[in-house]
């Protein structure tokens, strides 16, 4: 169950109360603890993750698109992309206090879930898709007017940063080396990529994302973060 403490926060930080309260639990309702307790009525949410994924998109194309005229198409797909990926969502989700709300069932919760970014960015997903069902697309801009929209404006997401191209150049400071994307994992609905970062025979890192190049990005970014 969601506790009092996070829906009192959600009203008093965020001015948001969900009219159906089971949208809210069904957000943060991991498969692991649905499949534990199936008398509960309690759905997991990856439908929710999969609507939310589509609605954050939007919104932040939307927002992108109406503050940045000054940016080409390709610098805002860049942007956006740095924004809608695992690093910055899970981060988002860390921020807003939602590992401790995840229901999840004993073997997950065993296996460490509960910080897997991966995991965190399914739930902010979910928590958007909830909102955008509860209260429409006005509820999902004013929760993002709050949150993500003045992080963007701040410039945490530079629309010139090519983490592939900053990876190889800072790899090939000392000559040429091979440099390998190999999707490793893909999933149809919702749609999901997992990408090994191979240099020289060696995997370094590997990256999520919700299309291969997003997955790669992300591999790129986790292997310059290591390697700095």
């Amino acid at each position: 169950m969601v506790s009092t403490k996070f829906i009192n926060q959600l009203k008093t930080k965020y001015k948001i109360s969900f009219n159906n309260p089971k949208l809210l639990e069904e957000a943060f309702t991991h498969s692991s603890y649905a499949n534990e307790h199936p008398n509960d009525g309690v759905r997991d949410y990856e439908k929710l993750e999969f609507l939310g994924d589509a609605v954050l998109e939007l919104a932040i194309s939307d927002y992108l698109y109406r503050n940045f005229p000054q940016l080409n198409e390709g610098e805002l797909t860049r942007m956006r992309s740095n924004i809608v990926d695992t690093e910055g969502f899970a981060r988002f989700a860390q921020e807003f206090g939602f590992p401790t709300e995840i229901n999840l069932g004993h073997g997950e919760e065993k296996a460490g879930a509960r910080a897997r970014k991966t995991l965190l960015e399914d739930v902010f997903e979910a928590f958007n898709g909830a909102l955008f069902l509860d209260q429409g697309m006005n509820a999902v801009e004013h929760f993002l007017r709050l949150t993500v929209f003045p992080e963007i404006d701040a410039g945490h997401f530079d629309a010139s940063r090519d983490y592939k191209t900053d990876l190889q150049e800072f790899l090939q400071q000392d000559g040429p080396v091979k440099i390998e994307y190999q999707v490793i994992k893909e999933v149809q609905t919702p749609s999901s990529f997992t990408v090994q970062l191979v240099v020289n025979g060696k995997v370094i890192s590997q990256g999520n994302g919700h299309n291969k190049k997003a997955a790669e990005q992300e591999a790129a970014k986790v292997a310059l973060n290591e390697l700095n």
